[in-house]
């Protein structure tokens, strides 16, 4: 139900809800990138193949073991495509969520040139977006590297 219901519509109630601040700016962003990140982890565990959890309890592993040497390894190339999407989408809560009645920050200077008709700083303000955006992506992308070398079948794309 949380991932079908509108993340920007949310703004008003929790405007209502927590007041106008920092509150409600970081539980919009919190939100926006939590949803995906949850969803991709619980689809990387679901995913893991019985039989290897099947051949721990064979070999005698513990229930910490079988999380840490065969569910989390095998859930890992999910929780990374979650990682990317949420990113992604706190970057976009954070645009919306800085134009809350912010008096600082990229929103405030997109809302400031949208009164006075000053595109050329909107489009600039979207470009740092942007290139922030690439930032984290490439950060991730270096983390999912590292992180699965041991599966270069998953880097070869």
């Amino acid at each position: 139900m949380i991932r079908m219901l509108p993340l920007f519509g949310l703004v008003p109630v929790f405007i209502v809800w927590f007041g106008i601040g920092t509150l409600p700016k970081l539980l919009l962003v919190a939100l926006g990138a939590g949803v995906p990140l949850y969803l991709n982890t619980y689809s990387g565990i679901r995913s893991v193949n019985a039989r290897l959890h099947e051949l721990g309890r064979v070999l005698g592993m513990s229930r910490w073991e079988l999380l840490r040497h065969v569910v989390f390894p095998g859930a890992l190339p999910q929780m990374l495509v979650g990682l990317r999407q949420s990113l992604g989408l706190a970057w976009l809560s954070l645009v919306v969520a800085e134009q809350i009645n912010a008096n600082a920050g990229l929103g405030y200077i997109i809302n400031q040139a949208t009164q006075f008709l000053q595109n050329d700083v909107i489009f600039v303000a979207l470009i740092v977006y942007t290139l922030l955006g690439l930032m984290t992506d490439w950060a991730v992308r270096v983390l999912e590297r590292r992180a699965l070398a041991w599966r270069p079948d998953l880097l070869a794309r």
